[in-house]
């Protein structure tokens, strides 16, 4: 196969009131056929997010935004450009754009397309049928500020367990209280 997809570096930049440095990536493959709304799902989930009841824009160099257009019930601002029938060929090598998702916290990324193209084979050992994660870096913040279960923002974080991993179940050599019986 030959080099034909985009590589497209993604980083996240500020989200719920914060800016992030260093900025957590990911690198993403993806063919020139696929839509926005596809590049936008694996963003999603190659940055953790579980609630993707959220509108989400792209904002392309000539400032032309993308947009699942049906999410809008026509309200979407003037010039938006449909994201599931705007296919990835509409970028260029070098090119820089932006995405925003949720719209309310402005989780905003950078995204940048790699001078070169990929082989999806050599890269991920596949030619999946969406677009995908292939290389990454950094700590992801939860998509609402949550450190563990049950945080709401003013209970103390709990105390860690006495004996490190001695509260989880012996399933693994490390984990589990071995002393009880």
């Amino acid at each position: 196969m030959s080099r034909s997809w985009l590589s497209i570096r993604v980083e996240l930049v500020s989200g719920h009131g914060a800016d992030l440095w260093p900025r957590p990536g990911r690198v993403i493959a993806a063919a020139r056929t696929h839509s926005f709304a596809q590049l936008a799902e694996a963003i999603d989930l190659a940055f953790g997010r579980w609630d993707l009841a959220h509108l989400h824009t792209f904002t392309l160099a000539d400032q032309t935004g993308v947009s699942p257009l049906k999410w809008w019930e026509g309200e979407a601002p003037e010039g938006t450009l449909d994201g599931h029938s705007t296919t990835l060929s509409r970028l260029k090598a070098g090119e820089h754009f932006a995405y925003v998702f949720d719209l309310g916290d402005n989780w905003a990324h950078l995204c940048t397309v790699d001078d070169r193209r990929i082989d999806p084979l050599q890269e991920l050992g596949e030619k999946p049928s969406r677009p995908m994660p292939y290389w990454g870096w950094g700590t992801l913040p939860d998509q609402y500020g949550r450190r563990w279960d049950g945080d709401d923002g003013e209970t103390p974080m709990p105390k860690r367990p006495p004996r490190g991993l001695g509260d989880l179940p012996p399933i693994l050599p490390w984990w589990g209280d071995r002393r009880r019986g």
